[in-house]
């Protein structure tokens, strides 16, 4: 596949940046762009004759180029999911910032506590810890078998210099994770510190990343995402002037083929709905629609999609919590979803008859990406099979929530606590039914108040959670 490829550091863009990417897109006749799964933007027709003296700051890696890879931040989800007390948009800001030289290896910069970002999908993996500017680092070099963790500690200030010095000696020669830790000693004056207890990753169901929604007091955030990850330029062009107005400094593309605007004015949200309802934009998926990742450009993969959600829809099936993905056959196994659809490759000598596609399921441990260990649940699968072993890991899902290591805390609690609840809110009396759920907000139905997101607020006349009263609460 001939893709051109945009680097864009930490998932994270200026409007005027993306204007002038558009606005080159436009030049080269391009109608549309797309995003790819490490927060790059990707250009699904490529370019012909890019003119190399517009291109001024902007980093393109062509089809022809290897070398290459953007950095993965999860910038996107602070102060609008859950994140790490002390790790804010501004640390994020300034640790990317300390990457000046383009990194050839895959390094990923995230927070331990989101769901939206994976973890574990780099060369390098920066994860934050408990003590503030203090991160583990976690290793998979591209001829390594197995992922390895860093023995100490790493300071927020000094990750660059240690990703480069990496960078160095792999250039130079194999080395296991002990040289590795030997060479990078010596070599640099760093401020490390001791481990002093094993990296915790709490177990949360994916976040509904669309829509309108609050953020703070007196602002919101805007997810959008367009089925055909097809993004078209005009509109982008217009959302950027918008961007302007609202002052609002940065875009943030996430590894779902979307994206997201923080910071909208609480006094510019109806001007925001009324440019996306002249637009026609949908931006209410549902669950079952947005939690899907599937490689760019490949229209195979989206019509199996497309086939996949209409028919579990037809069955009212929930999916919440859960995220799927289609690939092609990845002898790596390198996967970041709860649910993985491997395309089987189609032996050579075959390639000239015309025979049905086949399949792989797999699942994650736990159905939680973040183990890293995926267990095969049926193979050789013919696509109309497909739905039916979706539905039964479904119910899998739900019927072994809560029995992970990492919940055992939550599942403790978990027994104390009704099955049922009832909330109002005071300003003007809207209930909260759990049994019901919210289906205005995306709300699924079975989910209990107190595991709505912080941001949830009124439906009627959006006052936040907080403004809520208890009336009931029903044992089942």
């Amino acid at each position: 596949m001939e893709l051109t490829r945009l680097i864009v550091k930490g998932g994270v863009i200026s409007p005027g940046e993306l204007r002038e990417v558009v606005n080159i897109a436009l030049e080269e006749g391009l109608d549309s762009i797309s995003f790819g799964s490490r927060q790059d933007i990707i250009f699904p027709k490529g370019f012909k004759s890019l003119d190399k003296t517009t291109l001024g700051k902007h980093h393109f890696v062509y089809p022809d180029q290897k070398s290459g890879n953007n950095i993965v931040s999860s910038y996107v989800s602070t102060d609008i999911f859950r994140n790490t007390n002390w790790l804010t948009g501004n640390r994020f800001l300034y640790i990317l910032e300390e990457f000046k030289e383009q990194p050839k290896l895959k390094v990923n910069i995230t927070d331990p506590k989101q769901q939206l970002v994976p973890l574990f999908t780099g060369h390098l993996n920066f994860i934050a810890s408990e003590h503030e500017d203090y991160w583990y680092l976690y290793i998979r070099l591209p001829k390594w078998e197995k992922m390895e963790f860093y023995p100490v500690l790493l300071y927020s200030w000094d990750l660059a210099k240690i990703y480069y010095e990496i960078e160095k000696i792999t250039d130079e020669g194999s080395v296991d994770i002990e040289m590795l830790f030997t060479l990078v000693s010596e070599a640099l004056d760093t401020n490390n510190r001791t481990i002093d207890k094993p990296l915790n990753i709490p177990f949360y169901p994916f976040p509904y990343y669309e829509g309108m929604n609050r953020m703070g007091i007196d602002q919101y955030w805007l997810g959008l995402y367009w089925r055909n990850n097809l993004y078209d330029l005009d509109f982008l062009k217009e959302m950027c002037d918008l961007c302007f107005e609202c002052k609002i400094g940065k875009i943030c593309i996430t590894p779902w083929k979307s994206f997201i605007i923080k910071g909208i004015p609480k006094d510019r949200k109806l001007e925001w709905e009324k440019f996306l309802g002249k637009r026609g934009i949908n931006v209410r998926h549902s669950l079952l629609e947005l939690n899907w990742h599937l490689p760019v450009a490949m229209e195979w993969a989206l019509n199996l999609k497309t086939f996949l959600v209409r028919t579990l829809d037809q069955f009212d099936i929930s999916t919440y919590g859960l995220n799927f993905g289609i690939s092609e056959y990845n002898r790596d196994g390198h996967y970041f979803t709860s649910i993985v659809i491997e395309k089987n490759e189609l032996p050579k000598d075959l390639e000239s008859i015309k025979i049905r596609d086949t399949y792989n399921v797999l699942f994650a441990k736990n159905f939680d990406p973040n183990t890293r260990e995926y267990i095969v649940h049926s193979q050789d699968i013919d696509k109309l099979e497909l739905p039916t072993i979706l539905i039964e890991l479904s119910r899998k899902y739900f019927e072994e929530l809560g029995n992970t290591a990492s919940e055992i805390i939550e599942k403790q609690q978990k027994k104390e606590k009704p099955q049922q609840d009832i909330y109002q809110c005071q300003e003007c009396l809207t209930l909260y039914n759990s049994e019901y759920g919210d289906e205005t907000q995306g709300i699924p139905k079975g989910l209990l108040f107190e595991n709505l997101p912080e941001t949830y607020c009124c439906s009627l006349c959006e006052a936040p959670k907080s403004n809520f009263r208890i009336l009931e609460t029903v044992e089942n």
